[in-house]
């Protein structure tokens, strides 16, 4: 009763290692030197956010919030 078991369990293993290689090769070849640039303008307005923050008070000598 062990051996199916273990038959089961190597061809996982080795059907899993193959998976890993060729998603490792795939992002070797196709993803490793893209980059995204951000635009900041557009990510904010995307998100809903105000594309300028608001100016923060100004600070008084000594004086904590």
């Amino acid at each position: 009763m062990k051996a199916p078991q273990d038959r089961l369990v190597r061809h996982l293993a080795i059907a899993i290692a193959v998976k890993l290689v060729v998603l490792t090769g795939i992002w070797w070849s196709f993803v490793r030197d893209e980059r995204v640039g951000v635009d900041v303008e557009k990510a904010s307005v995307h998100l809903g956010a105000p594309v300028a923050p608001l100016p923060l008070p100004p600070v008084i000598n000594g004086a904590q919030p």
